[in-house]
């Protein structure tokens, strides 16, 4: 066994992305802190083929240094846009048929070992912020809340790992 060589990895060209069909999801990063953490997920989204991602909030926007050092150049490739408030964006996607998810603990989320969803539908995931989660407000305007159970002392996940079990899930689910 050995590792695969760079010139291996058959990887896409930023042109041959954008032209790819794309996974039916999008998502929603809202009051999110730290540039690392939206670099990353940018990285994720471009991994698996994510139609758009929302910037909301204090959301920082591309480019930006420190996005950059774990997107990768991944901001060139994943379509993205600032939108600052949430509650607009989500209910023109809810006008446009998009379900919308929140990913949050709360007293009625579903876990992600029981999820659901359809093929067909538009998907929309909000990961919040780091220290106060995803807003009331999100979560009122959503049509679900989903979370990933944990069995440890800390009930919490880094969005960017978060993230990462998320958009896997459903890529895997809706390809």
């Amino acid at each position: 066994m050995r590792k695969l060589k760079n010139i291996e990895l058959n990887r896409k060209t930023v042109n041959e992305y954008k032209n790819s069909k794309k996974t039916n999801l999008i998502i929603i990063l809202d009051d999110i802190r730290s540039l690392n953490n939206i670099g990353s997920v940018f990285r994720t989204c471009d991994a698996f083929l994510i139609e758009k991602i929302y910037l909301c909030g204090i959301t920082a926007c591309p480019p930006h240094k420190d996005i950059q050092k774990t997107a990768l150049g991944s901001t060139e490739s994943v379509d993205w846009e600032y939108v600052k408030n949430i509650s607009e964006l989500l209910i023109k996607l809810k006008k446009n048929k998009t379900k919308i998810w929140s990913i949050e603990q709360t007293n009625n989320s579903k876990k992600l070992t029981d999820l659901s969803i359809e093929k067909d539908e538009k998907h929309a995931l909000i990961f919040g912020n780091e220290v106060k989660g995803v807003s009331d407000i999100a979560i009122e305007l959503s049509d679900d809340v989903l979370e990933i159970e944990q069995y440890g002392t800390k009930h919490s996940l880094n969005i960017s790992v978060c993230s990462g079990i998320i958009i896997w899930e459903f890529f895997r689910r809706l390809s």
